[in-house]
């Protein structure tokens, strides 16, 4: 599958932001975020979960580099790294164009 890459994002790479995604609470953390930066204690809120969950959570999505965060204060802000997700579009753009390809005629 390598080969389908001429983009930028390795294999391994989207396996890991595709991984990170794969969890349906993560996805609604991305989708919360998508709107805008928000405090751990707004998202702990609006998500309705404890914050030893939320930081689990929010660390596998900053480890896959999907999240960027800052301090202000005491306070943790979180906002989605928007070339982590053109990164994965992109590759995601390269395995549709080979999908799309029409397959040589056999025999």
């Amino acid at each position: 599958m390598d080969s389908l890459l001429a983009t930028d994002l390795k294999a391994d790479s989207a396996r890991t932001l595709l991984k990170a995604l794969a969890d349906p609470l993560r996805l609604r953390i991305i989708e919360t975020l998508a709107e805008g930066e928000r405090c751990v204690c707004d998202l702990t809120t609006d998500l309705e979960l404890a914050q030893s969950k939320l930081s689990f959570h929010l660390r596998v999505l900053k480890d896959a580099g999907l999240l960027s965060q800052r301090l202000s204060g005491r306070w943790v802000y979180y906002r989605l790294e928007p070339g982590a997700i053109e990164e994965l579009r992109s590759w995601l753009g390269a395995v549709q164009q080979c999908c799309e390809k029409t397959a040589p005629p056999c025999c």
